[in-house]
């Protein structure tokens, strides 16, 4: 399984999401333009010493990373879905996909895949989105749980 996260800018949240990967064995694809260094101390940090137990992939745009990804693999996330994330059916080969914590994914990412948008229901309306590291949690173990891993 995969968490591919495009152009996240809160090195905490992708530190704490790195050190998810490592412990769930799940691959971590960081895409685009990043909003720190991959030497920046407050992401080392919330990975704590367990950098050596993920796999971290750079990849340098969106387009040509899910290029050879079939879709089937492809789940993407957004707080302006309107299916929930638990009505999905994820595979060993998933591929979660979410956009980075202030802008999400791009308009066109969510037109061109809406038939594989989800969302994680929110019951406030005031509230407008969840934490990513949060998501990426919430998300993963439900796809494991799926998987019978947990």
């Amino acid at each position: 399984m995969h968490v591919v996260l495009v152009e996240p800018e809160i090195p905490p949240n992708t530190g704490n999401i790195a050190r998810l990967c490592a412990a769930t064995g799940i691959t971590l694809h960081l895409v685009g333009r990043l909003g720190f260094h991959l030497t920046d101390s407050r992401l080392r940090r919330a990975g704590l010493d367990y950098w050596e137990y993920v796999d971290v992939r750079r990849h340098r745009d969106l387009e040509s990373f899910l290029a050879p990804i079939p879709d089937c693999n492809l789940f993407f996330f957004s707080a302006h879905a309107t299916v929930s994330y638990t009505r999905a059916n994820y595979g060993p080969d998933s591929y979660l996909v979410f956009g980075s914590e202030t802008r999400g994914l791009a308009d066109e990412v969510k037109r061109r895949y809406s038939h594989r948008l989800w969302t994680i229901p929110m019951f406030e309306a005031g509230v407008r989105s969840l934490n990513l590291s949060n998501c990426v949690a919430i998300i993963c173990y439900e796809a494991l749980r799926q998987l019978g891993r947990v």
